[in-house]
């Protein structure tokens, strides 16, 4: 049986973002860095969160890259202990609540930040000391707010993940109107990657019931809403759903992952390329699905029915067609990859910590054949 924990302090609601300085208060941080990016300050999403403040900010760091990067944690920590911050507030998608987690760490324990990551043996090096972290997310795509975990490109190149129940927010401020104003296609993709979390953690062979539940509840909600909320940004309804989709996957991952996501972490890493993660889910999901459906049995069956499929029609061929109907690319050489990295990715496949948890063990042959299949 694996380890049934749920999980933080969770507020969702429209206008939810209303409560920060209560949050703030019950926490007792005073001082808050801000970590988020260029494109949410854009939007005119960082005022919102400025305008529920009566006090400004210690500080802002809004430089956080497309996919984090180590480099961008340090300065962030930087600017966390030069601003006496007591706790940090991320605002965005993945990538800055996960560099917010990334922070939170660094900034209570010493550097350098790979000797955290879970395939260099670092969940133990991770203590309580974690500075707290309020998460609020701009898309409905990682569900990083309510997970464990951060990935973040090393400065050795390799994408990792860091693990512990430390790095989990003390409270995710869910409000599905700050997505009101997301693209098409970055609702598409990060709507993906709900989409490729909720399948693979109910497809990971970890004995988890109450997950798996979940998993299949945010799947049906995903199905159901993506191109509506996609086609029309302004339908609250879609809206709600879609963030519920990825607030519930990540809710599961403590089942695991696996395959689509040993292969997406190295793809985000690749130098000269900024690959989006959602996108790459996307791509991945149908050669995957095929490689894992001898190992799975009746949830492949399961996997069908929350996805509200006619007879006859696979899972991963829906996933496909959904993809291309959405306007997203549909192949890695769409999306630019050199097929000449595809073997390294393979192998670098092999050391993610996502590899151990696919529901069928997987060989540097198999996920280049996967590779192959999405190219």
């Amino acid at each position: 049986m694996a380890v049934i924990n749920y999980l933080t302090t969770i507020q969702f609601e429209q206008g939810a973002i209303e409560l920060l300085p209560s949050e703030l208060d019950r926490l007792g941080i005073r001082r808050p860095l801000i970590v988020t990016d260029q494109g949410v300050r854009a939007a005119g999403l960082l005022d919102r969160v400025l305008g529920t403040l009566a006090s400004p900010p210690a500080a802002i760091f809004d430089q956080t890259p497309a996919n984090p990067t180590e480099e961008a944690v340090v300065a962030a920590t930087a600017m966390f202990k030069d601003n006496d911050c007591d706790g940090i507030v991320a605002l965005g998608g993945g990538s800055p609540i996960d560099l917010g987690k990334a922070t939170a760490l660094l900034a209570t324990h010493p550097a350098p930040l790979q000797q955290y990551s879970v395939v260099d043996g670092g969940v133990g090096r991770i203590t309580d000391k974690v500075a707290p972290l309020v998460a609020i997310p701009t898309t409905a795509g990682t569900g990083s707010e309510v997970g464990r975990a951060g990935v973040i490109v090393m400065k050795s190149g390799r994408k990792l993940g860091l693990l512990s129940p430390y790095l989990m927010p003390k409270v995710a401020i869910c409000d599905p109107d700050l997505t009101l104003g997301l693209p098409p296609m970055l609702t598409a993709a990060t709507g993906m990657d709900a989409i490729a979390h909720c399948i693979e953690t109910f497809l990971a062979p970890a004995i988890n019931p109450p997950a798996e539940a979940i998993a299949l509840d945010g799947l049906r909600r995903g199905m159901a809403n993506i191109e509506r909320a996609t086609i029309d940004g302004s339908d609250r309804e879609a809206r709600w759903n879609m963030m519920m989709a990825a607030t519930e996957g990540a809710m599961a991952f403590q089942k695991g992952l696996g395959a689509v996501h040993a292969l997406s972490h190295p793809l985000g890493a690749v130098p000269g390329i900024s690959l989006h993660h959602g996108t790459l889910n996307a791509v991945l999901l149908p050669a995957v699905m095929r490689f894992n459906r001898p190992a799975v049995g009746a949830k492949y069956e399961a996997l069908a029915q929350a996805m509200g499929l006619s007879a006859g029609v696979a899972p991963d061929e829906a996933i496909a067609r959904l993809t291309a109907r959405l306007g997203l690319p549909v192949s890695l050489g769409a999306m630019g990859l050199n097929r000449a990295a595809l073997p390294e990715i393979a192998q670098a496949a092999l050391k993610d910590h996502c590899h151990a948890t696919n529901p069928r063990p997987a060989t540097a042959e198999d996920y280049l054949r996967m590779l192959e299949e999405s190219y």
